[in-house]
């Protein structure tokens, strides 16, 4: 896994959301977007960081900052997680694994003795000109969006 850098050009996504809505970079030119990858959908560290995101989703909107999430989850599973959890921002569905791989975020994981490859927790900040302004390599699902809207606001 090697992530990408800050000052690099965002990699282009063309993907589907959770409700089978084209998503793509281009749409958000113009825009901070906070794209963040988690490695499933409905699990417990996931669904700390989806619901942190939700509960923090104004103070973002007023920052004027958009959320994409992630995963290798399919638009069906995305689908049920949103309503789940009434989730206020789209979750791209990446099961072909092309943009977890563009990203660099895509590796070897170890869990409890295991070793396998999934999805590392990355957050990258792209700005209006889709340059990675910012990266967070490892995330504490728990506290990360508290975290990354302090960060924002003492830039504002």
């Amino acid at each position: 896994m090697s992530i990408l850098e800050e000052g690099v050009t965002a990699p282009p996504i063309a993907a589907l959301d959770q409700d089978g809505k084209n998503v793509t970079l281009k749409e958000y030119l113009g825009r901070k977007v906070v794209l963040y990858f988690y490695p499933k959908d409905d699990t417990p560290g996931c669904t700390k960081e989806a619901c942190a995101f939700r509960d923090n989703f104004p103070n973002f909107k007023k920052l004027g900052i958009d959320i994409l999430g992630v995963s290798i989850d399919t638009e069906s599973k995305h689908k049920k997680f949103v309503d789940k959890y009434n989730l206020p921002f789209r979750l791209v569905a990446d099961s072909d694994k092309q943009i977890v791989e563009a990203y660099g975020v895509w590796g070897l994981k170890k869990f409890m003795g295991r070793e396998y490859m999934g999805t590392n927790r990355v957050t990258y900040l792209i700005n209006e000109q889709s340059i990675i302004e910012k990266v967070w390599p490892k995330v504490n699902p728990a506290d990360h969006a508290e975290e990354l809207l302090k960060y924002l606001q003492q830039k504002t």
